[in-house]
């Protein structure tokens, strides 16, 4: 099996690049923007021709929630623009493209968790360009696995518990809401499902499945279990959304319902916590 990934070098992708020696029957291939620019058809046409990939996993993305704000056109050109590039190369090339997409996509309205068949309503310029990103890739891809994930955390790139960390070792207080619910995803526990599913499955026509780890809580909650597991100090209250503004409307309520991605690939997925545990022992390496 022949694997190309995309935005290698970011969280997700720099998961990919640590597990893909468990895969050693596969070749991996890990680009980013320096060898590869996913907003240019034709730099991918050429990139891929007659080496015959199996697979290509996109975890290129504009992730700056805030700034896309007022960066829609930037953030239009990497998830939009170039989930239809990506697409159009994957369909002429017989590729299986992997797509990774979020819970920005709804409006958190709903009272329980996010099935896949549920009306999107996205509040932000961020959630609509994943949205459009989403459209393009089925509208011109015949087979594609989208994923849609949240919260995501690494001990790579920047996210939430990094930010946590470094923000609580140079202040004695801090905020973070408390009516925001949803749940972690590890990028670690994420690549290694993909993964999976690649290995083991065949991927026909266009599928979409919502995946995160298990459990459900605020992010004062996940704010609080990454200081006592990460041993920071720091005192943190908790705080309502209007009154801790920022430019782009989060979802209120991001949980996902996984049964489909579980039943169709037999998976287990970790407690959020215990995912959390091992990227910070990692950070304190």
């Amino acid at each position: 099996m022949k694997i190309l990934i995309t935005g290698a070098n970011g969280q997700l992708g720099s998961e990919f690049r640590q597990l893909a020696n468990e895969w050693p029957d596969s070749e991996f291939v890990f680009t980013d923007i320096e060898e590869l620019d996913v907003t240019r058809i034709g730099l991918l046409h050429g990139f891929v021709a007659n080496k015959q990939f199996d697979f290509l996993i996109n975890c290129s993305a504009y992730t700056a929630v805030d700034k896309a704000e007022d960066e829609s056109e930037i953030a239009y050109m990497l998830n939009v623009q170039a989930c239809e590039n990506l697409a159009l190369v994957c369909k002429k090339n017989n590729i299986v493209l992997v797509h990774f997409s979020t819970d920005f996509i709804f409006d958190g309205k709903k009272t329980g968790a996010y099935i896949e068949t549920d009306p999107p309503a996205p509040l932000s310029a961020y959630g609509k360009t994943k949205l459009l990103g989403e459209d393009m890739l089925r509208k011109n891809c015949n087979n594609s696995l989208i994923i849609r994930t949240s919260w995501l955390f690494s001990a790579f790139g920047n996210n939430f518990v990094k930010t946590i960390i470094k923000k609580a070792s140079e202040n004695n207080q801090l905020q973070v809401v408390f009516d925001q619910i949803g749940t972690p995803t590890y990028a670690a526990d994420l690549a290694y499902a993909v993964l999976n599913i690649i290995h083991q499955y065949k991927i026909s026509g266009n599928k979409l499945y919502h995946f995160s780890n298990e459990g459900a809580i605020s992010w004062y909650d996940f704010a609080m279990a990454i200081l006592e597991l990460s041993d920071t100090k720091c005192d943190i209250s908790p705080v309502l959304s209007v009154d801790y503004p920022v430019k782009a409307v989060r979802p209120a309520n991001s949980l996902f319902d996984k049964s489909k991605i579980i039943n169709d690939f037999q998976l287990t997925i970790p407690y959020w916590r215990h995912s959390l545990e091992k990227c910070i022992n990692l950070l304190k390496k």
